[in-house]
């Protein structure tokens, strides 16, 4: 069961779209790793709008993945890829349907 999320909306630089989406896809291996990460969605909203949405058993896992590969990496290609800084907010989970 999922009880809290992440949701982290990103907007591309102009020209750097497809950047973006090659870098979201990029992260789903490294995601693969995280035991905890129970759900992780790489999202186009828009034109130049993305997002990642991912959800956690607990709040543990939550900051697990905060510390992980893929926050660094987001981290490290911020100026790069994206027009402002990632916006990260911390969501509660009321309900949910996932496989298994």
């Amino acid at each position: 069961m999922v009880k809290v999320a992440l949701f982290v909306r990103l907007e591309a630089k102009p020209g750097k779209e497809s950047e973006v989406e090659s870098f979201l896809m990029s992260g789903l291996p490294l995601v693969m790793e995280e035991p905890a990460t129970t759900a992780w969605f790489g999202i186009r909203l828009g034109p130049t709008t993305f997002g990642i949405f991912d959800a956690f058993p607990d709040e543990a896992g939550r900051q697990a993945h905060l510390s992980g590969k893929v926050a660094a990496a987001l981290m490290a290609k911020a100026g790069e890829l994206f027009s402002a800084p990632p916006t990260i907010e911390k969501v509660d989970v009321l309900a949910a349907k996932l496989p298994g």
